[in-house]
């Protein structure tokens, strides 16, 4: 690394503001005595921004390819800086003081966020529905999900140690490189830390590039990825749990609670439940299987092991030995009342209960072999 510090922003036709940013940034680095540079992380601009920033002294580098966390990709790979301090070229933070952040570098913190809820967040900064809604939502899933106390996940002032974020391979192009960030230095074992910043309205005239519905869902749709367990575990095994439960119980007949009568269609109910859990957890170790050791999360674990050709084999195998014995029952009752006309609500469920076996005997194996074919494309690619 050529210095201690780059302060970078991405930017996309900011030329209302751009220039104020940068002299802060600037400001901060004589001031502060911090040997450092500007790097601008141009997106395609065509109002002129990367003028601007060149005759300012700043650094820019032209990155093609569209979106926030393909520019700031592009700004990190090209970082001359031990650390790194990225913020939106907006205006909405303070470049001018930013010693917080490289103070707690200077500890040893690899990731250092910025918490606009603790710091303030000046009146028209933030949307109500981001600000009450959608920050504070996505935060605490990302904080239920991987176990990290940061509380804003989104704030888009933040700094990092520059080798320890590269080693991360982050790779997202859009807006959910907020988030990605942040979890992946999590799952990777980076050291996090949160200090107060602010958050003023930006300068400019024009709409800001985040859309929230698209963005907000991005962001969801990341975290969700990255955590198999919530996507495919947790409601399988809740499914799974709730259908056997109610067909344990209902096996043996209608089953009367206060003034309501559960029978057949309840029984099946229940069969859909225990289904769909089994199809879930099946889906997620698909997942596992693409997944390959490619993603450092130990909560794929479970799912990896059940990755296996032959252990859902075996549990193909066992399946329909329960199809076998259930189907056989039902057989056997029938030929004791001479093959004719019999009622029996057991007999009746017994006979949903082993289809669904065999269902799940078939699923089972069929997953074994889609499983397999996952992995010779992990190994391949």
């Amino acid at each position: 690394m050529s210095c201690e510090l780059t302060i970078l922003m991405p930017c996309l036709n900011e030329s209302e503001t751009l220039a104020t940013c940068i002299m802060k940034a600037q400001g901060y680095l004589e001031r502060a005595g911090i040997d450092g540079e500007v790097l601008i992380a141009d997106n395609g601009s065509t109002d002129g921004s990367q003028e601007i920033a060149r005759q300012l002294g700043a650094r820019v580098v032209d990155v093609p390819e569209k979106g926030y966390g393909a520019a700031l990709l592009g700004g990190i790979a090209a970082a001359q800086g031990k650390y790194i301090i990225m913020g939106d070229a907006d205006d909405s933070y303070d470049f001018s003081n930013l010693q917080l952040f490289l103070d707690k570098l200077r500890q040893g913190m690899d990731l250092v966020m910025g918490n606009r809820f603790k710091g303030g967040i000046a009146p028209g900064a933030m949307p109500p529905l981001h600000k009450y809604l959608g920050n504070p939502v996505l935060s605490w899933i990302g904080r239920l999900f991987f176990h990290i106390t940061i509380g804003d996940f989104h704030c888009g002032l933040r700094g990092f140690n520059t080798e320890a974020i590269r080693r991360c391979h982050l790779k997202t192009s859009g807006m959910e490189f907020a988030s990605e960030m942040v979890v992946k230095a999590s799952l990777y074992g980076l050291s996090m830390a949160e200090v107060p910043t602010t958050l003023a309205k930006d300068g400019r005239s024009r709409p800001p590039h985040l859309r929230t519905w698209r963005d907000g869902w991005r962001h969801l749709c990341f975290l969700l990825t990255y955590a198999p367990h919530w996507l495919y575990v947790y409601p399988a095994l809740a499914l799974m749990g709730i259908g056997l439960l109610g067909c344990l119980c209902l096996l043996p007949g209608p089953l009367s609670l206060g003034g309501i009568t559960l029978a057949t269609k309840a029984f099946m109910t229940f069969c859909m439940f225990l289904l769909l859990g089994m199809q879930i957890m099946g889906l997620g170790i698909v997942a596992a299987g693409l997944a390959g050791v490619n993603l450092p999360d130990r909560r794929m674990s479970l799912l990896g092991r059940l990755a296996s050709r032959d252990r859902l084999a075996l549990i193909a195998l066992l399946f329909l030995g329960l199809f076998a014995l259930t189907y056989g029952s039902c057989f056997y009752a029938w030929s004791c009342v001479g093959y004719g006309d019999m009622s029996s609500a057991f007999v009746d469920n017994l006979v949903i209960l082993s289809i669904l076996f065999a269902a799940m005997a078939v699923f089972s194996f069929m997953l074994a072999f889609i499983t397999a074919v996952c992995k010779e494309f992990v190994l391949k690619n």
